[in-house]
């Protein structure tokens, strides 16, 4: 809880009231290597506080998996268009180690919410963070060639580098696994 009340310290503070009340709405859970936290076809109900370890998100087309994001600790990990919507997830987010989590029940922080501004705060500002690394994501490959991609990532998020398997990653950047070893060849 420790590393969660940090996060949250960065977002907005909260009282001890505002504690209290966020309290039902929060659930630890520990998933495997391999375990799903969200599977495509299923609503979001949750937002997914990322205590130890990495998961990814993932699209499954033709048998193929095309990864799209990562999320590691002290991030916040979830589907927002399924969260906020009600619609089944067009993604996958999978334990990619061993994780530790709080969960975030979507129900119980609604609720906690209508009881609480700085609740609702909390919520709106986890919303925001998520959406902007979003739109940073798609920015990097509506902007970026894969060299500037591989760069920008070396320098913004080098624990994707260090953590995530050339196979993962390089799905992640668009390109084949052969190219993203030329353009590490390179350095």
């Amino acid at each position: 809880m420790k590393t969660l009340a940090a996060f949250i310290d960065t977002l907005t503070g909260l009282s001890p009231e505002g504690w209290k009340i966020l309290q039902p709405a929060l659930s630890h859970h520990a998933y495997k290597k391999d375990e799903y936290l969200l599977e495509a076809g299923k609503v979001c109900n949750a937002l997914f506080f990322i205590s130890e370890g990495y998961c990814r998100a993932f699209y499954d087309k033709d048998g193929q998996e095309i990864n799209t994001d990562f999320f590691f600790e002290n991030e916040i990990a979830t589907n927002i268009n399924s969260f906020g919507q009600e619609a089944p997830s067009e993604f996958s987010i999978q334990a990619c180690e061993d994780i530790s989590i709080v969960r975030f029940d979507k129900k119980r922080l609604y609720e906690a919410a209508a009881q609480s501004a700085e609740i609702e705060m909390l919520g709106r500002k986890c919303l925001q963070r998520i959406a902007a690394k979003q739109e940073k994501h798609a920015a990097m490959f509506k902007l970026m060639n894969a060299q500037e991609r591989y760069d920008y990532i070396e320098e913004h998020f080098p624990e994707i580098l260090q953590r995530v398997s050339l196979t993962r990653l390089s799905s992640y950047l668009g390109v084949a696994r052969e190219t993203l070893s030329r353009i590490r060849g390179k350095r």
